[in-house]
């Protein structure tokens, strides 16, 4: 079925082919006829299937454009979600002269969005702000024509119950409901019952839970060594954009400052971010600004960017229900997709009970070698020389190849050195992983084949241990120590040839992140790009590595600096000596 047939208005239409939408998803041709018939509708659709334009094209076709008050209400259950249906029907309404909408929700100015109701005709909003605005009576309900309750079910496991059904009883009787969920329970049939006049139901076939075009496996990966998999897996097979799922807070924030330490392009975005910073985070994401988004489930629903390649669950998610969502990030409008997950211990339960769920089999996978990485940028660079080689040679660096040939070296020299340099120049060394050593015992078996006793010690990192002499030891023996009133670990420090680690009392606590310290050590001292390597950051201090020769220069020029507006001491870490 075309769009041309579903009754839409000639406006509509228009709209919908300078979005290049060709013909209408499942959900779109079954909802939108009864809608406009004036039915109420139950429509089950899982995420991605196209439900918002199924509400928001019917909907914008009832609109009085000469009357300046509310007539369409749309609740949604995230601010995310808000600005999501807002910026879609701004698109969709953008060949009709006189429609207004506004977003309103929590965390955002509300003297704004009062003005904003003033005169428009759709009001996008979250239940607790939408209650706000009732309240104080900035918001007119009489002239209410149509409610779309989009994504009902998670509403209402958010608590949102009272909210609704108070919204709703404040709206007129003969108004038009429609109800979107991704599940049909209990609750969504009571308020239904409650709030329907015999609604239309609408059920969409659900595909095998997820999206076949998803590439679906799984890494074995302790939690020390997560992040180095994740900068492995991004390394040898670089996305456009890739969104990292934790599943706390402090995950999302460690692993965002271990890979801006390591060089990546990232943000974050939880629960404890303003609302302005996830707004500006997922306009610099959805812009390419940053290639990666490291996010706890807030940004699970509601995020829709066609060019998200990657979805790396950092953390297994408690739910399958979760993981589905956190994976429909990629794979969107026609496009191929790949989802990554680490497990280790009991994870591999939670992860069978996703199999079972989604009734597809993930599929377990090899950590990526140091050697694979190395061959990778080697092949990258090799492209780009190319590239550039057939483009336009930069004949103004000839000289200095010439003068090397005189000397009596071969091209192959020059340019295999000149390699080697390239390799040195953009960073660190790959961490060690346990699947980069020599495996003494047998592999592990595979899930659904049993598990012997043996694999009762890998339940997680606080009991990693490994078989010396038949005996188990700690791998890590920790001494506690106390340095600037700082609790830390001692342990042994492996650093690169020719490097050595510094000492700043600047820690995570003070809000500051590796790439503002690195900067201000490169700007103070004026050393190099590139020469500074890892960085390691702890509550109160952090530990960062560079050159041997140049490890008193950046002492004696950062001494006394600031960052932040504060003081901080400097040193070499007396761990090196």
């Amino acid at each position: 079925m075309s769009f041309q047939k579903l009754g839409l208005i000639p406006e509509l239409l228009e709209a919908i082919n300078e979005l290049g939408y060709e013909e209408p998803s499942n959900i779109q041709s079954s909802a939108i006829p009864e809608i406009l018939k004036g039915h109420d509708i139950v429509g089950l659709s899982e995420t991605g299937s196209g439900k918002t334009a199924a509400f928001t094209l019917p909907a914008l076709q009832r609109i009085d454009p000469h009357q300046r008050t509310p007539q369409i209400l749309i609740l949604s259950p995230t601010r995310e979600l808000c600005v999501q249906v807002c910026e879609e029907v701004r698109k969709l309404s953008k060949t009709l002269p006189g429609i207004r909408s506004v977003p309103v929700y929590g965390g955002a100015p509300i003297d704004r969005q009062i003005r904003g109701l003033r005169d428009a005709q759709i009001v996008v909003g979250t239940p607790g702000r939408l209650m706000d605005h009732l309240r104080r009576g900035t918001i007119q309900t009489k002239k209410i024509c149509l409610i779309v309750l989009d994504e009902a079910d998670r509403m209402l496991d958010m608590g949102f119950r009272e909210d609704m059904e108070e919204i709703l009883s404040q709206c007129p009787k003969t108004r038009q409901t429609l109800f979107f969920s991704a599940t049909m329970n209990k609750n969504v049939e009571r308020l239904i019952k409650g709030f329907g006049n015999d609604p239309v139901k609408i059920q969409i076939a659900k595909q095998n839970q997820t999206v076949s075009r998803i590439d679906q496996s799984y890494y074995e990966v302790r939690n020390r060594s997560k992040v180095e998999v994740v900068s492995r897996i991004l390394d040898t097979q670089p996305p456009r954009l890739a969104v990292v799922f934790c599943n706390t807070k402090r995950s999302v924030d460690e692993c965002t400052e271990a890979l801006l330490a390591r060089g990546y392009s990232a943000d974050r975005l939880h629960g404890d971010v303003t609302q302005q910073m996830r707004e500006r985070t997922i306009s610099r994401f959805r812009d390419k600004t940053i290639e990666l988004l490291i996010a706890t489930d807030v940004a699970a629903r509601g995020l829709d960017i066609d060019e998200v390649d990657l979805v790396i669950n950092y953390d297994l998610p408690q739910d399958p229900e979760d993981y589905v969502h956190r994976i429909g990030r990629t794979g969107r409008a026609g496009r191929d997709g790949r989802a990554v997950s680490f497990v280790f211990g009991r994870d591999v339960y939670r992860l069978q009970n996703v199999e079972r769920y989604t009734r597809q089999k993930i599929r377990r996978e090899k950590i990526p070698s140091q050697e694979e990485v190395e061959g990778k940028r080697g092949d990258v660079l090799f492209e780009q020389i190319k590239e550039q080689l057939e483009k336009k040679p930069l004949l103004k660096y000839q000289t200095y190849v010439d003068r090397l040939l005189e000397q009596g070296h071969t091209p192959t020299d020059i340019a295999a050195t000149m390699f080697g340099l390239w390799r040195e120049s953009i960073g660190r060394e790959g961490e060690e992983i346990q699947e980069d050593r020599p495996q003494r015992e047998q592999p592990r078996r595979e899930r659904g084949e049993g598990r012997d006793r043996g694999d009762r010690r890998d339940r997680g990192d606080r009991n990693d241990r490994k078989e010396r002499g038949g005996r188990f030891e700690r791998e890590e023996r920790h001494s506690r120590g106390e340095r600037g009133g700082d609790r830390y670990e001692k342990r042994e420090v492996k650093l690169r040839e020719g490097m050595t680690q510094l000492f700043l009392s600047l820690g995570s606590k003070l809000g500051v992140s590796p790439g503002e310290i690195a900067g201000m050590l490169y700007s103070e001292s004026g050393i190099s790009n590139g020469k500074i390597g890892k960085i390691r950051m702890f509550p109160k201090h952090c530990l960062v590595e560079v050159p041997k020769d140049q490890a008193d220069k950046i002492i004696k020029s950062v001494k006394g600096a600031k960052l932040r507006g504060k003081t901080f001491m400097i040193g070499m870490d007396r761990d090196i000596g």
